[in-house]
């Protein structure tokens, strides 16, 4: 890369740092970004992508649906004292349990209670709604980071959610879960067209050869479409900033990493006028509780 388009990279970091929330009128975006695997960087993708978000002017939720290792609130050393189990309850609203992370975004600290979602009474899925209903109007996109694999629950989020994004890194494995959630969206629930993010990749080249191949198999054997979105390096500055419970973006904004999700971010806002709108928050709720009826 030439130092002229380093420059230009780095000055963009600074100006989305820089630039003032403003609010936006579309429709809610829902993005699930999920993985066949566990440990290919999903919830880092999520916060660091959630913050760039929110700088760029959108109002901001995650909501942190790992069940088995739900750790948004350790990477951004957060202590949420309250969940969506106390939502469920009727013991707290929705708002009593949102935390405020970096740039202003906001997560929903879910998941002890996102087994029971299943189990709810119709009486509680109509205050879930209720609740998640009153919130709609300061909510821009909102990021689900799924658990990993197949399993029902990783499915019930990844279903309910407008956007797909799987994330995937070099490792065969990974390669191979991918290509394995993809085919079990699209044959069991009729899913034909994913976003893909490759992670942990040494250069733009590498990702591009990863992705030309899997898009290959995807459409030979699955028939349905793999957009794209970009993809993240391999950055010491990554692992520094996790383990001071920092996102890559805040601590090292010109970082390689960092100007990575820049890009991814530019062009997920980007991508926004073809995405057809398919209902406010309501429409991912009503999605999510429906499939547990």
């Amino acid at each position: 890369m030439s130092q002229d388009k380093k420059t230009d990279q780095a000055s963009t970091v600074s100006t989305i740092h820089n630039q003032e929330s403003v609010q936006a009128s579309s429709p809610v975006r829902v993005m699930s970004i999920t993985s066949g695997k566990g440990g290919v960087g999903k919830t880092n993708i999520v916060s660091n992508l959630a913050f760039l978000f929110s700088k760029l002017g959108k109002n901001v939720f995650i909501l942190d649906a790992d069940v088995g290792l739900a750790n948004i609130d350790v990477l951004l050393g957060l202590a949420p004292e309250y969940n969506l189990q106390h939502v469920m309850n009727g013991e707290k609203s929705i708002a009593d349990i949102v935390v405020e992370g970096p740039g202003g975004i906001k997560i929903f600290p879910a998941s002890s209670g996102i087994q029971e979602l299943s189990e709810l009474t119709q009486e509680q899925k109509l205050l879930l709604l209720s609740e998640f209903d009153a919130l709609k109007d300061n909510i821009d996109i909102l990021l689900v980071d799924t658990g990993a694999g197949i399993s029902s629950n990783v499915m019930y989020f990844n279903m309910a959610a407008q956007e797909k994004v799987v994330v995937v890194t070099p490792e065969p494995t990974s390669i191979t879960d991918a290509y394995a959630i993809m085919k079990v969206m699209s044959k069991k629930y009729g899913v034909d067209s994913f976003n893909l993010i490759v992670n942990e990749v040494n250069d733009e080249h590498e990702a591009m050869e990863l992705y030309n191949n899997l898009n290959s198999v995807a459409d030979k054997f699955l028939n349905i479409i793999i957009n794209y979105l970009g993809h993240v390096v391999l950055d010491p500055n990554m692992t520094n900033a996790v383990r001071q419970q920092k996102l890559v973006t805040t601590l090292f904004p010109d970082s390689p990493a960092s100007l990575c999700f820049v890009r991814l971010a530019k062009k997920i806002l980007e991508r926004e006028e073809d995405i057809i709108p398919t209902g406010n928050i309501g429409f991912f709720w009503n999605n999510l509780l429906e499939q547990g009826s």
